[in-house]
């Protein structure tokens, strides 16, 4: 597939760099220099205008002060003094009451908030960059207040700068304190091997151009100067100031913080970030007194600990009990291809690449050779065939290498009787007793496991019937290749051809017997679990089109093998996520044409220890259950999700590989597409950036929802915007369940697949439910939402009384399951909101902003943790101001509600799986009474639909009030734990961290103790 074809179709937008100079921020001093030269910065009010400043920091550093204004000069201005906190992002009432909101980048909105009523004054950057230095500058500020600030004396003495010096002076032999270019060169190199030799002898220049030096001798501080000038990533400098508040390094607190808060780790202690401290700080001094400086700091950021993909997806996590028909299956299509599939010859290194990728369903097709030793080869071509036993011995060797789950072999048979059963002595000899041939169980109703099939061979043909006593008959032949012929033909007429098959043959085929697909109707009465059938791609095409949701019910018990178009000659893919959303197991790729679906399937695969199965939604494999791909909006039972996502920068992006005539600098922009089910595909991009390959800043959030996780996946693509005949730089696919948050290195393949070296693109990533993200809601506090404000999953009439009358006793409990876990939600938002974070911050940081809001000037709280019936309320000590006080009605309506869902949930989950399991006993009677109302035909399947609607509306909603809880009592130790960090604990009571820690294990009993019996 040609990579120009995925250039999004979103306008193209140039970003311009909006510094000043080219110099890049690298320490507090630089953004201090940066605010006194002052910019111009848009001023948002709360009665939806927007004003031009220009804003300047006083050259002493102790206001803010913007023109032109109709204030006097000095009223125009805002003191450091009086700065409580800085905000990045629209995180106060004025941006989100602001008509022109929306029309404003969340990257280049900050707010100062200031005075004793946190007031608010509210910006806008021109761009993010200019942003981060305004938030980054003024939060060191605000933090050193009561200290003198010499800054410049500062930098020379910080532990980066002591490192650096140290560095230098061990290569400095001669200890003349200058060395030659060349040596400073190779050391620059030696301490960060991606940068570019040009790019450190060129900074070298400029730097003795600036001091019009005549020699070329590198000094000690020269050497500092270029290493952090090169080395600074501007990006990771503003955030190890905003997590470090403010200083120029990380503690092992600061970063404990960090795990927990930002990177979703759990039960991080302080000899774990003692210990990431010592594996990737640079300096010494910092391995011995536990501290991350900015180097060390990007190494951990770039290291395979920070990598996008969660570890835990690395090795098998999905249950692999399920029957086989219940997982996706990675698939190859003419295995033995590495060219296209008219024309390329046959080639073993087809079947080794495949099983190294842990392809579990490969193809041979099967020809008559000389000397009476089959032969495997393209029938279109002919071209240097492989001896059959050849490959079965690769296969052999290589089959269980990467996983033991089992292999399928999808046998295209063309060979005479004769050479058939020299085929079955081969397979025999080489496989021995991996081959899989019991017979199946009549007895049982689907098909064996993964797991009960580790390390087993399956064949899949053609059988001869078992109730005649026949050597050898006819079947009817299924040839893909053959067919590719024909229709290039021009008498090609569409008819089934009838071939030879020897008993000993069709014997090795157990559970994957080939069969002819007619009809729906047809398999689903007579059918047998162990047949599968093979559909092409266009016919499955019409089917997942006409009937999306029979598709579905027919992949749970039966497997479906799909196949390219015989019309791709040139061997292109498919898409396979239009069959995995139907269900179908067997989709099968051209290995051999990488492209954008290729990459899908490539990714798709990687979860689940890339063992070759995934398993599918449970909402695809109940037996009664509703699902269409096709269904807009939200599934029946589903919780939709909203993913967050802000690309940050970019890393050594090359030059795309086939593009011409142009020289090595690129214009990269970056491209998001979401894949799924079709109500969750999207595509954004991002601004280009001009000119800048080394380490472009994109500095922008995008929000996709997701109505059914499970099947969605990510892909990131980067792109250059100036090309010349190849526009392709790198992607990433990732399945979302896959995904870590926070701030993750994404390393970029090339279009063949392969990892770039040191390429990457840098991301924050979040996913919130619905509630906790997109636009905040105006809303009362203490008003619980009303009917109108819930988004209810309505039951269905089936136009069977009976039945009808017991889904009736489900609307109420289900609609109070609904508001209650949107309450909750609703509770949680509101007090994120007026902590001025943004939804998709965490319970953690929240707590850590409320708890430095409700601590006094004289460093005691205004605010105490008590336990209360096992939950941590607060409660205040003396008189508080007006904001304080509207925080803690906040917090408390969380608590309270939380509280109400704990303890509510099991009497409205019991009173739903009641309705559930009275509505199922009439599950193998339905026809029978359709019959009786006298419904038939599409009517008869009508109530039958809705009658699996309503069980999946059932057990799903059941099952997210349960994981609702939960996440409730989860959220309360993490509530309590916080406020006991975080100094919001009564002094002098020795004993309260015991009470507490009693106080945690009683909500944890009281509300799991009785899990087993009721959730």
């Amino acid at each position: 597939m040609d990579p120009s074809n995925q250039k999004c179709g979103r306008k193209k937008t140039v970003s311009f760099s909006s510094m000043p100079s080219e110099k890049k921020i690298s320490s507090a001093s630089d953004c201090i220099s940066f605010m006194q030269a002052g910019c111009e910065l848009k001023k948002v009010r709360p009665n939806s205008r927007i004003y031009n400043r220009f804003f300047t920091l006083d050259p002493d550093l102790q206001a803010l002060r913007w023109e032109p204004s109709k204030k006097d000069l000095d009223k125009a201005k805002l003191d450091v003094s009086a700065v409580k906190e800085i905000r990045l992002g629209k995180n106060t009432e004025t941006f989100r009451n602001n008509g022109l909101a929306d029309q404003i980048s969340e990257d280049c909105a900050f707010s100062v908030i200031h005075g004793e009523n946190y007031e608010s004054l509210d910006l806008v950057a021109n761009s993010a960059d200019v942003a981060n230095i305004w938030v980054s500058g003024l939060r060191y500020l605000v933090s050193r207040g009561k200290q003198p600030l010499d800054l410049m004396e500062n930098s020379q003495n910080t532990p980066r700068f002591v490192w650096l010096k140290t560095v230098f002076e061990a290569a400095d032999v001669d200890g003349n304190g200058i060395m030659l270019e060349d040596t400073s060169v190779e050391l620059i190199k030696q301490l960060n091997p991606t940068l570019k030799e040009s790019k450190i002898r060129l900074k070298f220049k400029e730097i003795q151009k600036s001091k019009e030096k005549l020699t070329t001798r590198v000094t000690k501080e020269e050497f500092c100067e270029a290493f952090s000038e090169l080395c600074t990533r501007p990006e990771v400098y503003f955030l190890l100031v905003q997590i470090s508040k403010n200083k120029e390094y990380l503690d092992a607190n600061d970063l404990m913080l960090f795990l927990e808060a930002e990177q979703g780790v759990a039960h991080i202690t302080e000899e774990m970030c003692l210990d990431i401290i010592r594996r990737y700080e640079l300096s010494q001094e910092g391995r011995l007194k536990g501290f991350l400086t900015i180097d060390g700091f990007t190494q951990y950021l770039m290291s395979p600990e920070c990598d996008i993909f969660d570890p835990e997806h690395r090795k098998v996590v999905q249950d692999m009990t399920q029957p086989l028909s219940h997982y996706y299956i990675n698939a190859s299509h003419n295995t033995y291809l590495i060219e296209d599939q008219f024309r390329g010859p046959a080639d073993i290194n087809g079947y080794v690449r495949a099983l190294k990728m842990n392809c579990r369903s490969i193809e041979l097709d099967v020809c008559d050779g000389p000397d009476n030793e089959p032969i495997i080869c393209n029938r279109n071509s002919m071209t240097s065939p492989l001896a059959f036993r050849n490959v079965i011995e690769v296969i052999n060797k290589l089959a269980f290498i990467t996983t033991e789950y089992p292999l399928i072999l999808c046998l295209g048979n063309h060979c005479s009787i004769q050479q058939q059963k020299v085929m079955v002595q081969h397979m025999k000899k080489i496989f021995g007793n991996k081959l899989c041939t019991e017979a199946p169980l009549l007895s049982e109703a689907y098909l064996p496991s993964p797991e009960k099939l580790k390390k087993k061979i399956i064949v899949k043909g053609k059988k001869l019937p078992s109730d005649k006593d026949l050597l050898e008959g006819e079947v009817s032949d299924e040839d893909e290749e053959a067919e590719i012929s024909r229709r290039m033909s021009e008498d090609y007429v569409n008819e089934s051809r009838l071939i030879w098959l020897c008993r000993e043959l069709s014997d090795l085929v157990s559970i994957c017997k080939s069969v002819q697909y007619k009809d729906f109707t047809v398999s689903m009465k007579s059918q047998n679990y162990w047949e599968i059938c093979s559909f092409s791609e266009a016919e499955a095409s019409r089917i997942a089109n006409e009937y999306p949701e029979d598709f579905v019910n027919y992949n749970k018990k039966f497997l479906s093998r799909i196949y390219p178009s015989a019309m791709r000659i040139d061997s292109s893919n498919l898409n396979p996520q239009d069959f995995w959303n139907c269900g179908c197991q067997i989709v099968a790729m051209n290995y051999q044409t990488p492209g954008p679906m290729m990459d899908l399937h490539t990714g798709w695969f990687l979860q689940n220890g890339g063992c070759g199965y995934v398993l599918r939604p449970s909402v695809m494999r109940d037996e009664v259950s509703y699902f269409s791909a096709n269904t807009k909006g939200i599934l029946p039972g589903v919780s939709p999700q909203v993913l967050h996502v802000k690309i940050i920068s970019g890393q050594n992006f090359p030059k795309p590989k086939g593009a011409c005539a142009k020289g090595d600098v690129i214009d990269p922009y970056v491209c998001i597409e979401i894949h799924g089910i079709p109500a969750d595909c999207a595509e954004q991009r991002t601004k280009t950036v001009q000119q800048n390959s080394d380490n472009p800043i994109f500095d922008e959030s995008f929000e996709f929802q997701i109505n059914l996780p499970e099947l969605a996946m990510i892909r990131f693509v980067v792109l250059d915007d100036d090309y010349i005949g190849d526009e392709f730089i790198g992607q990433y696919t990732i399945p979302l369940e896959c995904l870590q948050p926070g701030y993750r290195h994404i390393p970029l393949r090339s279009f063949v697949g392969d990892i770039l070296e040191h390429v990457t693109l840098f991301v924050h990533i979040a996913i919130t439910n619905r509630s906790g993200g997109g636009k905040a809601q105006k809303r009362s506090l203490s008003v619980r939402i009303g009917k109108k404000g819930s988004e209810y999953t309505m039951l269905r009439n089936t136009s069977l009384k009976i039945i009808d009358d017991i889904f009736k006793l489900a609307v109420h409990p289900l609609r109070e399951a609904t508001d209650m876990r949107e309450n909750m939600q609703n509770a949680i938002v509101s007090v994120k909101e007026l902590c001025g974070l943004p939804p998709i911050a965490s319970l953690k940081q929240c707590i850590l902003t409320l708890s430095s809001r409700l601590i006094n000037s004289d460093n005691t709280p205004s605010a105490t943790i008590y336990m209360k019936d096992a939950f941590p309320y607060l409660e205040p000590l003396g008189t508080m101001p007006d904001v304080q006080k509207k925080l803690m009605a906040a917090y408390d309506l969380m608590i309270q509600e939380s509280r109400f869902l704990i303890e509510t949930a099991d009497t409205i989950h019991d009173k739903i799986v009641q309705c559930q399991k009275a509505g199922m006993e009439f599950h193998e009677e339905l026809h029978n009474l359709g019959s009786k109302e006298g419904l038939k035909g599409r009517k008869l399947s009508k109530a039958i639909e809705s009658f699996a609607w309503n069980i999946t509306v059932l057990k799903g909603q059941g099952d997210l009030l349960k994981n609702a809880k939960n996440e409730a009592i989860e959220n309360m130790k993490q509530i309590q734990l916080a406020c006991l960090s975080c100094g919001l604990s009564k002094t002098g009571s020795g004993n309260t961290d015991a009470k507490s820690k009693r106080c945690l294990e009683a909500i944890q009993e009281k509300d799991t103790g009785d899990e087993n019996g009721r959730l």
